[in-house]
């Protein structure tokens, strides 16, 4: 094997000493070129037949990608902007929009450049760009499934096929490539690839079972099989949970402790109880295990030029001290909650007359929040936190209550934020019954039962002793809580699994083949 160029000059070097071309012939057959005699023909009667309904809004954005191996990053962000999802970050001047230089949270865009990105990994980037994913590997589909969703999806605007697959099997050169569908011809069952390519070769009709065919191949860099994603737009409201993106280091050490150290804790045969249980769960949090989970705080965003704040803002509140008093009223809360009292007092017992750590905590949550208000679920990079005051302020028809206020800037554009006001009677978590108290923001218990809500069934298969294994399984389990509790819980699991894929170099799957933690 060739060794790599050692840098980006003995790359271009490389580069130079191999002849230039402008494209390729197409092999034809298999595939028919669009804009053939053929190809037209086929885009007619399948726009008849009404299978041709994403073309529109994929061709108004597409894009040719720009680099050699950044067929993944382009046509993500092709997909992502014909979906019209908001990035929430700048792309040059004004304008918010998907560049391929934008898409680097789950993979560094100069191992990309070098050895291109993997099939999980353009999922793990889709999840955390805010779309929603379904991916299918050849191992868990078939012939008919790809057919079926894919007939879905081109008589519909609202989703997108991504297909993975091995050009040898078309008869064209290179090796493994990623380029959206555009369209499926249903009479003569034949696939628009809208190659992301261009300067190699033009969008093309193939015969969906050789493009099957193509999916159904080993890439190399995994050892497993490529396939087909569908990506759409997430329609859901906006959660207010969500875990840090692959790339912050908090997920490291959290990823340490939910894959190696809880299942080997569970392990010991020395646990005989929920307490004890719970205690060592506890006790082996890392450091951070604070910073993992983050809380939507209570901010409200003026709208871009208005003066008002946006609805999202406006529900947030209410949506967030709903979702607390949810977390508050499960058994796990009160066990956690009971045994953190045990060993130290809590944050509100404590004296904290330091006002810079208190704007620096508001200064944290509403960079965070203005992140996530504005779309941005991958970085807050560019946003800081300037004109901090604490005093007094007017809550709706509640009366003034103590708060800190300031201003959130983004790359030169201010947005004013505001963080929830604290109650103006201080409670006293270790004292308190937490029935009747007023849910002003999230503790480090919420925090620490969201988590544990939300690690995979599996995990607790590691529990020998069969009793306490059910006794603990019907703690944890989601199966009774609250709808909009059950909604958050549910939607952090997903993307644990979308973090756990990019630690391990490989991706996540649409269905769970293995247990997350192995016993």
């Amino acid at each position: 094997m060739a060794s790599k160029p050692s840098s980006r000059a003995e790359s271009n070097q490389a580069a130079a000493a191999v002849p230039s071309l402008y494209g390729r012939a197409l092999p034809s057959p298999p595939a028919v070129e669009f804009a053939s005699a053929e190809g037209r023909r086929l885009f007619a009667e399948a726009l008849q037949g009404g299978t041709m309904q994403g073309f529109f809004s994929l061709v108004s954005v597409f894009q040719t990608q720009s680099e050699p191996a950044f067929c993944g990053l382009a046509t993500l962000a092709v997909v992502l902007n014909a979906l019209r999802i908001d990035p929430g970050r700048r792309w040059k001047g004004p304008w918010r929009w998907f560049d391929e230089s934008m898409l680097d949270c789950c993979e560094r865009l100069d191992t990309v450049r070098a050895e291109g990105i993997t099939f999980g990994k353009v999922a793990c980037l889709a999840h955390c760009s805010g779309a929603d994913v379904r991916t299918f590997r050849a191992a868990q589909a078939t012939l008919a499934d790809l057919r079926r969703h894919l007939l879905r999806c081109a008589s519909s605007q609202d989703c997108h096929l991504v297909a993975s697959y091995h050009r040898k099997l078309l008869g064209q050169t290179g090796t493994g490539h990623f380029s959206p569908i555009g369209g499926y011809h249903a009479g003569q069952d034949m696939a628009l690839i809208l190659d992301v390519a261009r300067f190699k070769y033009p969008p093309h009709w193939i015969p969906l079972p050789l493009l099957w065919e193509a999916m159904n191949t080993i890439d190399e860099a995994t050892g497993l099989l490529r396939g087909f994603m569908l990506i759409s737009r997430n329609t859901e409201a906006p959660l207010l949970i969500r875990a840090v993106n692959c790339r912050d280091e908090s997920w490291q050490s959290m990823a340490k402790y939910c894959i190696e150290v809880v299942p080997n804790l569970l392990r010991d045969n020395s646990v005989d109880n929920v307490l004890t249980i719970l205690s060592r769960l506890v006790n082996h949090l890392p450091p951070n295990a604070g910073n993992f989970i983050k809380w939507v705080i209570e901010v409200r965003r003026q709208e871009e030029g208005g003066s008002s704040p946006s609805k999202e803002a406006n529900e947030m509140p209410f949506l967030k001290e709903k979702i607390l008093q949810q977390i508050r009223d499960t058994k796990l809360f009160q066990l956690v909650h009971k045994l953190q009292c045990s060993k130290q007092p809590c944050f509100s017992c404590s004296s904290l007359t330091d006002e810079d750590s208190i704007s620096q905590i508001a200064a944290s949550v509403c960079c965070e929040a203005t992140a996530l208000l504005s779309g941005n679920l991958s970085s807050r990079d560019g946003l800081f936190f300037s004109e901090t005051c604490s005093g007094c302020t007017q809550v709706n028809d509640e009366g003034l209550k103590n708060g800190i206020t300031g201003k959130v800037v983004s790359e030169g554009n201010g947005h004013v934020d505001k963080l929830s006001p604290i109650s103006s009677t201080e409670t006293c978590f270790c004292n308190s019954t937490l029935s009747n108290e007023t849910v002003n923001y999230p503790s480090n218990t919420d925090i620490l039962t969201v988590l544990l809500l939300s690690l995979h069934p599996s995990t607790w298969l590691c529990i020998e002793d069969e009793k306490l294994k059910a006794e603990f399984q019907s703690l944890v389990s989601t199966d009774d809580l609250p709808d909009p509790l059950k909604l958050e819980i549910l939607h952090l699991r997903r993307q644990l699994r979308y973090l756990k894929a990019c630690r391990e170099k490989e991706a996540y799957e649409d269905t769970w083949p293995q247990p997350w933690e192995q016993c």
